[in-house]
């Protein structure tokens, strides 16, 4: 196996910690923290060089807020220097990992995504259902044809174990530095557990959270041969046409994930008939058609109260749901948006000319 070597120079060059810096400032350029940043940006570039180069480099402590979202989560967010040294860090080992990557991970991944994993899923449907020959009229006749095995992992941010990150690291970098500066990075972090978890909200989080289960991709892929699985972070569905064969899987990757220190969610881990409907991404995925699961359409209802809600957020949330409920059969939903989108494209207008009196 191929490792690399010799990164941390490229990793502290201005070369690299420019490029992490326009990509951490993407979509934020008029905050505050970025424009204060970029006024004085060759000495805070050279101030992180210096820092990384004496391996003095210290991250700050992460502000923690809480979500409803509607499940309750806690956020992480990250001084703006220290999101543009994840940058650099991802710069250099990202590339590195992808080309590893199985095909059907789709999370946190250029040309991947929702929307791609929503149509893997349904081609991997009909090949289980023979084109949906198979699956027609299959509730009314009884005669199932296809399961999915939906699997979660039980609070998997909070659970990575760090050693074991590390190591799945060192399969293919050899370079102590960036080993290093990645301990620092994982141990800035808030952990119930010494030693374990990765703050929701960091890029090098979501990053690591994928090189993490790339050793399940690999189990599930290479040793269990399973042909139809999709995964979308610590999300994933595998389809079969024998429900004892996706029954014996759930037992052998919950015996594997020990070995990562993990474990299945017992209430969102089980095999369903494809012809009921598996709740996938938001979505209640079934043969013909998808819909948006119902906490999904209150949560819309309930971010949309638009006194709640900043002016300068709402036509940008709203865009966000409309391109989202797209990937789904929701006609009456995105009629919906568009009919809130225009009433408040109206009021804003007629805000902003009452300004210039």
């Amino acid at each position: 196996m191929i490792t690399y070597k010799n990164l941390y120079s490229s990793l502290c060059s201005l070369e690299n910690l420019k490029l992490a810096f326009k990509k951490a400032r993407r979509g934020k350029t008029k905050k505050w923290y970025v424009i204060e940043f970029e006024s004085k940006l060759e000495i805070n570039l050279t101030e992180l060089k210096t820092e990384l180069e004496a391996q003095t480099y210290k991250p700050k402590p992460l502000k923690r807020f809480i979500i409803r979202d509607p499940k309750t989560r806690i956020i992480y967010a990250s001084a703006f220097r220290d999101r543009v040294i994840h940058h650099a860090i991802c710069n250099l080992i990202e590339p590195i990992f992808e080309k590893i990557f199985i095909y059907d991970t789709y999370a946190n991944r250029k040309k991947k995504g929702v929307h791609a994993a929503l149509k893997r899923f349904d081609r991997f449907k009909r090949k289980v259902s023979v084109n949906g020959r198979l699956a027609m009229h299959a509730k009314n006749n009884n005669m199932v044809v296809g399961y999915a095995l939906k699997a979660d992992i039980k609070h998997y941010f909070e659970t990575v174990d760090h050693e074991i990150l590390l190591k799945i690291l060192r399969k293919k970098i050899a370079d102590k530095k960036v080993l290093y500066l990645t301990k620092i990075i994982l141990d800035n972090h808030e952990m119930k557990f010494k030693g374990k978890g990765m703050p929701l909200g960091n890029l090098t989080s979501q990053f690591f959270a994928n090189v993490y289960l790339n050793e399940l991709d690999y189990f599930i892929k290479h040793i269990l041969k399973a042909k139809y699985y999709v995964r979308y972070v610590d999300d994933f569905v595998i389809l079969h046409i024998s429900k004892e064969k996706l029954l014996l899987y759930k037992w052998l990757i919950g015996n594997f994930l020990k070995s990562l220190k993990l474990e299945l969610h017992p209430e969102k881990t089980k095999v369903v008939p494809l012809y009921s409907g598996v709740n996938l991404l938001g979505f209640r995925v079934f043969y013909y058609y998808k819909l948006l699961k119902k906490s999904n359409i209150k949560n819309f209802e309930r971010k949309f109260n638009f006194y709640k809600l900043s002016s300068d957020g709402i036509i940008k949330n709203l865009d966000g749901w409309f391109g989202y409920a797209m990937h789904g059969n929701t006609y009456k939903f995105i009629r919906k948006i568009r009919s809130i989108n225009e009433i408040i494209k109206i009021w804003l207008v007629e805000c902003e000319s009452q300004l210039d009196y």
